[in-house]
Formats: structure tokens, C-alpha cells, sequence
């Protein structure tokens, strides 16, 4: 139970991240938006650095073991490739529900099939497998322990002794292991092509562009599990430069099947995507920078789009704070830091959403223009996002104070957290409030619908740093928490666990989370902006009231 609640919260988190993505407006930006964060997201997760070393017996048993029994090898090996197909099927679950009954007419799976990169995939695979039937031949080596002095004479090479000697398993073992994870991908793989391929036709798209998200879904699985397939081979590699035993033992050695990885990562990495067809149509005509750009655009809206610009350029401000808080981490007495700033940050950035309303009110806005307040300020899938992050901020906060009660390095870490949560609740609170009360924009024929889609965008914005708050706050909290897991759930007796605790394990995951959730553009809402006829008849665009309009 406990092995899968951070991978059960963490799934949640990224399935109503990629709802976010296109129940807001699912036109094919945000769809193809969507499929660029399953491919970041998947790869992500996809990483096989916990089991480099796999197989290896260390001579020295004073340092942190390598992964040698069968149940350190299982869990290394399985965590990223079960991670990896399940953020690939969560992305195909997250669509939008179509209230049709059309499907893909097509042969599920192979029609939009990328051929070139199915078959250079199926070659990595077929070499990963030759890897492995080589390694099953490999004899074990037993570690030698640590001595004191060496077995023979000074002038012979005793091959560190004084350090111990690593061993390894039998061959047959480890290539069990490597090639039941190798068809489990394998098997992951197919059973995914056969789920893009049966997914219903979405109605915010053509047939064109529909066959064409099937293939880009397909190239971004069929890469990631490439470079999962070739680190398979990797840790194969790495087991079978691993030296014998004995006087012309090295510490180091040289695994060329790494060189592999390296370049099957490099392919795969400039692998290009396809584009849907109807965004080469529009080209660049109907991007943020032309929309701002063009003397028909009103200027509340090129006041908005500057807004985000603003926001960008704090954000990496923030960065570079974050990376100076982040030195407070290694000092106990200065913990109180990293929350705070995080706070500021947040705060000021809705200070700036704050400030830009009141901009627009003042500049743009008139007393006697109605107050346009969209239907939905706030998409569905954000709404959901941002109660899931809020939740688990409580959580975090929650588990914090309770373990460490009474313990300094806590006493200066949650305080600092709830000072600076209540500074972002009040920035949120008069954010939210600019932009329901601010003066309304004029409007006319050709810009009907203006004021809600700006207010809609403000929301989206406070929503959105409100999430990315909750979601680093309790990254915080978790990554300093210690050993406070384990005091919760006590190991077995004898058992004193080297690995980071899982509190820390989740607290960086929902740290990329918070990341991405605060650089995710807001493109979408912007382009939804109506604008006058002779705008929007240059742009490739026929004029079109917002659907954000009441």
C-alpha cells in the first residue's frame, strides 16, 4: 500500500495536468500542446539511472549495495518502464470524450504508423535482445571483501585490495531480469499503438489532422521506448565490463555499449515530430507575437499578451532566486528561507496579474461599459488541477508538522510555509478580485467578447501560480522532511534503508510538476481573443464571436 501511494498521487496529479491541457478549449494547438507534455512528461519518467548498476556485488559493504537481489532488481528495473506506459496511456485517457460513436476506420495501430522509426525501434529492440542472450553466458564474480594488507608481495599488482573487489551475479540472472523488463516494454508498446489506434475521432478535429495526432502520439511512444530499450542494453553492458576478481582487478572500466545509449539518445532526441496539417496551413499568422503585432488587434489585448511577457521574465528571475534558496537547503538553521521565497515569488507575480487588470481597467475600461464575466472563468480541468494541488499541499503541510513536532529543523521549515501561504492567498484573493471588478472594456461589432476573454485569461493566469504554488510548497516541505518517513512507516528490524525516503522521491516529482504547471502558456485563450473583421480576415481567420463571451 504504501510502495504505490506517491505513484498513485503522482498519476493523478499528471492525468489532471494533461486534462488542464485541452478541456479548456480543445482546438488543435492545445492538443498538439498536450501531446508535447506526454512526450516531456513520459521521458521524464522513462530514465534508468537507479538501475546503471544492476547485477554488481560490491566488495565493500560499508558503502550503499547495488541492486543484486531479485526483488532490488524487479523494483529498479520496473518502476521507470511501468511509469513510462502509464503517463503514455494516461495521455490517450485524457482527451476529450467524444459524444459520437465514430472510430478510426482504419487498421488500429499500423495505418499512422511511423514506419521508419517503427522499424529503427524494432532494430534497437532486436539488439537489446542479442545484448542480453550474450550477457546469460557471463560467469559471476564473488566480491572480495576489504583487507588491511595485500594477499602478496608489494611489487605485485594487488588490485585494490584495500578497497575491496566488486563481483557480480551469474550472466543468466541479470539477462532474466533485463530480458523480462525488455517484453514487458515490448508488450506496453503494443498494447498502447492499439489504443491510439482505437481511440475515437475527436470532434475538434478533421479526419487529417486526427490521423496525424495518432502518428505524433505514436513517434513520441515509440521514441521514448527506444531509449528505454537501449538503456536496457546499457546496464547489460555495464555488467559485463564489470572486471574479474583478482590481481588485475581495476576500479574502473569502460562500457562501450553506453557510447550506443548515448547515440540512440541523440537520435531519438531530434527525431522529428509531425505537425498537424491545419497548424502548417495557418503557419505563424496566428501566433501570440503576429496577434500582437497586427494594427487590428485592440489594444487591451496587446496589453495582455505584454503581461505575459512581464510574467516570463519574473518567472526566470524566480529561477535564479530558487537556485540561491536552494543553498538554504544544506543549512538547517536557514530552512525558513527556501518557503518564504517561494512565497514572494508567487506573490509577486500576482501582484503583477494584479496590476495588469488595473491597467486595463484604467487605460482601456469605462464606467459605463458593462462588466462581461465569462461563463466558465476557469476551465473544468484547471479547476480540478488546482483543488488536487491544494489538497496536497494540506497533506504535505499536515504530514510535517505531525512527524517533526517539536523538532527544530521542522519548527523553521512549516512555520515559514504557512507565513508565506498566507502572503500568496491574500495576493490571490485581490488578483481575483481585479479581475472580477475591474472596469469593463467597450466593445463592438468586431470586438464582441473582448472583456470576458481578457478576464478569462487573468483567471487562468492566478489559477495557474496558485497551482504551481501549492504543488513546489509541498515539494518543499517533502524534500525536507528528512527521514520523517520512516519514522512513520519503520523499516524491518535490521533494515536501515540507504535510498532517499519516499517523502523525498515524490517531493521532486511534484517540483517538475510545479515547473511545468508555471510555464504552461496561456496561447490558447489569447488566440480565442475576438478581433475586428479586417483583423482577422489578414490572419487566415474568419471573424468569430469568443466563446468565452456570455
Amino acid at each position: 500500500m504504501v510502495a504505490v501511494l506517491g505513484p498513485g498521487i503522482g498519476a493523478v496529479v499528471v492525468y489532471l495536468f494533461l486534462r488542464m491541457l485541452v478541456w479548456s478549449k480543445p482546438d488543435a494547438r492545445s492538443l498538439a500542446s498536450h501531446g508535447l507534455w506526454v512526450g516531456i512528461i513520459g521521458w521524464m519518467a522513462s530514465s534508468l539511472q537507479g538501475a546503471m548498476n544492476a547485477g554488481i556485488l560490491p566488495g565493500n559493504t560499508t558503502v550503499p549495495a547495488a541492486q543484486a537481489t531479485p526483488e532490488q532488481i524487479g523494483t529498479a528495473l520496473a518502476w521507470p518502464i511501468l511509469a513510462c506506459l502509464a503517463i503514455h496511456a494516461l495521455g490517450q485517457s485524457s482527451y476529450p470524450a467524444a459524444k459520437g460513436q465514430r472510430r478510426f476506420t482504419e487498421r488500429p495501430g499500423w495505418e499512422f504508423l511511423p514506419r521508419r522509426l517503427a522499424w529503427t525501434t524494432t532494430s534497437i529492440f532486436a539488439f537489446t535482445a542479442v545484448v542480453l542472450a550474450w550477457v546469460a553466458t557471463l560467469p559471476g564474480h564473488t566480491p572480495v571483501a576489504p583487507s588491511a594488507t595485500p594477499p602478496q608481495s608489494q611489487d605485485v599488482d594487488t588490485g585494490y585490495y584495500g578497497q575491496g573487489q566488486d563481483g557480480r551475479i551469474p550472466g543468466w540472472e541479470l539477462a532474466a531480469w533485463l530480458g523480462g523488463a525488455l517484453l514487458v516494454l515490448a508488450a506496453g508498446t503494443l498494447l498502447l499503438l492499439w489504443l491510439i489506434g482505437r481511440r475515437r475521432q475527436l470532434e475538434a478535429l478533421d479526419a487529417d489532422d486526427d490521423r496525424t495526432l495518432r502518428g505524433i502520439a505514436a513517434n513520441r511512444l515509440l521514441r521514448t521506448v527506444a531509449t528505454i530499450a537501449a538503456g536496457l542494453a546499457t546496464i547489460a553492458g555495464n555488467f559485463a565490463a564489470q572486471p574479474e576478481t583478482g590481481s588485475a582487478w581495476q576500479s574502473s572500466w569502460f562500457n562501450a555499449l553506453g557510447v550506443v545509449n548515448m547515440a540512440v539518445l541523440l537520435v531519438m532526441l531530434l527525431w522529428p515530430v509531425p505537425r498537424l496539417p491545419s497548424l502548417c496551413t495557418a503557419g505563424q499568422s496566428t501566433s501570440v507575437w503576429a496577434i500582437r503585432a497586427h494594427p487590428g488587434t485592440h489594444g487591451a489585448a496587446r496589453l495582455t499578451i505584454s503581461i505575459g511577457v512581464a510574467l516570463g521574465m519574473l518567472g526566470r528571475l524566480a529561477a535564479a532566486v530558487g537556485f540561491v534558496a536552494m543553498y538554504a537547503l544544506t543549512q538547517p538553521q536557514n530552512s525558513w528561507v527556501a518557503p518564504l521565497a517561494l512565497g514572494l515569488v508567487a506573490a509577486f507575480l500576482l501582484a503583477t496579474i494584479w496590476g495588469g487588470d488595473i491597467l486595463i481597467g484604467r487605460n482601456y475600461g469605462t464606467l459605463e461599459a458593462p462588466v462581461r464575466w465569462p461563463l466558465r472563468p476557469v476551465s473544468r480541468g484547471l479547476s480540478y488541477f488546482a483543488l488536487a494541488s491544494a489538497l496536497l499541499f494540506v497533506a504535505s503541510l499536515t504530514f510535517v508538522v505531525a512527524i517533526h513536532a517539536g523538532q527544530p529543523f521542522a519548527a523553521a521549515t512549516w512555520p515559514a510555509a504557512v507565513t508565506g501561504t498566507l502572503l500568496v492567498a491574500a495576493a490571490g484573493a485581490v488578483a481575483i478580485l481585479a479581475a472580477r471588478r475591474r472596469r469593463g472594456v467597450p466593445e463592438d461589432d468586431g470586438d464582441t467578447g473582448l472583456d470576458a476573454a481578457l478576464r478569462a485569461i487573468s483567471m487562468y493566469r492566478i489559477i495557474r501560480t496558485l497551482s504551481a504554488y501549492c504543488l513546489g510548497q509541498s515539494a518543499l516541505l517533502l524534500m525536507t522532511s528528512g527521514d520523517a518517513w520512516y519514522r512513520l512507516f519503520v523499516p524491518a528490524t535490521g533494515i536501515y534503508p540507504l535510498a532517499p525516503s519516499p517523502a523525498v522521491t515524490l517531493g521532486m516529482v511534484l517540483a517538475a510538476i510545479a515547473v511545468i504547471t508555471a510555464v504552461t502558456p496561456v496561447r490558447g485563450l489569447i488566440q480565442a481573443i475576438p478581433r475586428p473583421r479586417h483583423a482577422t480576415s489578414v490572419m487566415a481567420n474568419p471573424p468569430r464571436q469568443s466563446k468565452l463571451d456570455p
